[in-house]
């Protein structure tokens, strides 16, 4: 199944990826943040907050974004 995940998390990226039916939020970020804790990122899923255990659809729109930025304030 498709998605698209876009990261904010350094110079950030956008880009259409496969994943297996059945992925969850949580293993998708584990996928793809090797290091860092859900906690500390904000994750969207078609532009509204998702939860761990949310199921991915095919289309979906993920964007992970780090809540605090290195360096700043």
């Amino acid at each position: 199944m498709r998605v698209l995940i876009i990261s904010n998390d350094g110079a950030g990226f956008a880009d259409f990826i496969d994943v297996e039916a059945g992925t969850t939020v949580e293993q998708l970020f584990t996928q793809q943040v090797k290091s860092g804790r859900p906690n500390d990122y904000l994750i969207r899923v078609n532009r509204l907050p998702s939860h761990r255990e949310q199921v991915l659809q095919e289309g979906d729109r993920i964007s992970i974004t780090a809540r605090k930025i290195e360096g700043a304030l």
